[in-house]
């Protein structure tokens, strides 16, 4: 009897050990994902300054009346992550655009300052998002896989989206 009483006790330990090892696996891979967010957050916010700094050069030099205009009138708060990296992007794709048509824009020392910077922008939110990824697909294994899942169903946790341009210009070339 006592020999029984001791394995159940052991069973539930083990049981109990098993799901504080993987709540906390959870729990780390949420904060780092919090934590990419966060510096994407930041990162973007910067690269939306930049990009509006650009405009008041731009439309100068190059006598472009609205340039840039649809960034400034997108409504940023009602936007998540993914589409204002997409919006942002857009916008940086249309920048260089203009720059390619206009090489006199150049000269511009205060022009090559903000490129500089959103270049060093740009590479910072490259690192982030494939920071963000890594965490979320560790965090949709977990979500996915056993016994890691039991606490997922029991939290509600849902597999998260992650960036992946890679896979969305791939699909867009084969669907060409």
């Amino acid at each position: 009897m006592l020999e029984l009483i001791i394995a159940i006790i052991v069973v539930i330990s083990f049981i109990f050990l098993i799901i504080t090892i993987y709540n906390n696996k959870f729990n780390f891979a949420i904060i780092k994902i919090d934590e990419a967010e966060s510096n994407l957050d930041i990162l973007l916010l910067k690269k939306l300054e930049l990009l509006e700094r650009t405009a008041p050069i731009i439309t100068k030099e190059v006598k472009v009346e609205h340039f840039l205009e649809d960034l400034i009138d997108v409504p940023m708060a009602n936007l998540n992550h993914f589409q204002l990296n997409d919006t942002l992007k857009r916008a940086y794709t249309d920048l260089f655009k203009v720059l390619d048509e206009n090489e006199k824009l150049y000269k511009s020392e205060a022009l090559n300052r903000i490129l500089h910077e959103l270049n060093d922008n740009e590479e910072a939110i490259i690192g982030s998002i494939k920071f963000y990824n890594d965490n979320v697909v560790i965090f949709n294994q977990l979500v996915s896989s056993f016994p890691s899942k039991m606490i997922a169903i029991f939290k509600r946790y849902k597999k998260k989206d992650f960036y992946n341009d890679e896979n969305r210009e791939m699909c867009e070339i084969l669907m060409d």
